[in-house]
């Protein structure tokens, strides 16, 4: 037996579900390129982290048997997309879409119990974040319970590695796209004027793109967007419930909000991981990993690095900024990025004007979302 077919550790464990943060960080110091059954190649640390996201030639992002624009392409063809998607992520479109979202974010905040305990994870994360989603992208309020179950199902499919059941899911998923691809059709002229039509219109290198490739990068949005924006919410609400003085700062201070909620989820990450696959032999962190091995770029543990950020739950958005790694680096940096700053931020601004206190619920406890989610599956609060 070779050594790297010896498990360094079982990111599946009791002891890791536990506590998955505080295993990262043990991680990151006793073994920072580690080997699992489970994951292969685990690393840990922020320098190994940004070597695989500046080297797209050794590590491939080509990793899935099935299409996933533009997530799972290396360039030229990731160039490409990446050429289409970008302009639906600057200023003029974020500006345009921002009205729309503090309206939704207003709405739900108005609809919160004040002074009795709330599931937040289930009634104000999930809901916020699907209700962003299928107004950005044009999509009817009838998708929202069929989206918030198929998000469950396929987070449960992507846990067990069931393959049969994650075809299930992505099929599911393809028939929603394809039912509003076919509205859209033939409605011809009179086809709503959002961000699905748009698409269906967009060419790459020359060429309108194709069904399969609309539904893979509008799948890839929507999980995206659904699970990250989520336990983004989550997150927050519960760093300041804990936190009760820096709600306050930022009632003070909402100039402040946009370094905090990067750095808060610094701290507690949303996004647990992204996968690479090696294109060649390579060395890191003095381990020797072959050509075709599955990597794992662990975000919650890379961006609580102590060598780069000295302590790390130790809140500090300005020192902190030029190296976070929340959405990501590289020609993969997340291009929806400013969506989520400003979905983020625009939530947060409407809940500091209207809220007093947030305090954690004193007869239920949380309960944390695992390995491959961040957030929560539960977080039961208290809003003043």
């Amino acid at each position: 037996m070779t050594e790297r077919h010896k498990e360094d550790w079982n990111p599946r464990s009791d002891e890791v579900l536990k506590d998955q943060i505080k295993a990262y960080d043990t991680m990151r110091n006793r073994c920072p390129v580690a080997w699992s059954d489970y994951q292969q190649w685990t690393l840990f640390r922020h320098q190994d982290l940004m070597t695989v996201l500046k080297d797209h030639e050794t590590f491939s992002s080509n990793v899935s048997q099935h299409l996933s624009v533009p997530n799972g392409m290396d360039p030229p063809e990731h160039t490409s997309f990446r050429k289409v998607i970008e302009p639906y992520f600057a200023p003029e479109p974020i500006a345009r879409f921002e009205p729309e979202c503090r309206d939704i974010a207003a709405r739900l905040i108005a609809m919160l119990p004040r002074n009795n305990t709330v599931d937040v994870a289930h009634s104000f994360s999930r809901r916020y974040a699907l209700c962003v989603q299928c107004a950005f992208m044009g999509w009817p309020e009838s998708l929202h319970v069929p989206l918030a179950e198929w998000v469950q199902k396929n987070h449960r499919a992507t846990l067990a590695r069931d393959r049969d059941a994650m075809t299930n899911v992505a099929e599911e998923f393809d028939g929603y796209i394809q039912e509003m691809l076919s509205v859209r059709r033939n409605a011809g002229d009179e086809a709503p004027d959002d961000v699905t039509t748009s698409l269906m219109n967009e060419t790459v290198n020359g060429r309108l793109m194709t069904d399969e490739e609309l539904v893979s990068l509008m799948r890839n949005w929507t999980v995206g967007e659904l699970a990250t924006i989520s336990a983004s919410v989550s997150n927050l609400l519960h760093y300041l419930a804990v936190n009760p003085d820096l709600f306050q700062q930022l009632k003070a201070h909402p100039e402040e909000l946009s370094g905090a909620i990067d750095e808060i989820l610094r701290i507690d990450a949303p996004l647990i991981s992204n996968r690479r696959i090696s294109s060649q032999d390579v060395m890191l962190g003095e381990r020797n990993i072959p050509a075709g091995e599955r990597i794992t770029i662990l975000w919650a543990s890379a961006n609580r690095d102590e060598k780069v950020f000295g302590d790390p739950d130790k809140y500090c958005p300005h020192a902190n900024a030029d190296k976070n790694l929340l959405y990501g680096a590289g020609i993969h940096i997340c291009p929806g990025a400013p969506l989520a700053r400003m979905e983020l931020q625009v939530l947060m601004e409407e809940l500091l004007s209207k809220i007093t206190r947030i305090t954690l619920a004193p007869d239920q406890q949380p309960t944390r979302a695992t390995f491959p989610t961040g957030g929560f599956n539960s977080l039961p609060l208290i809003f003043v």
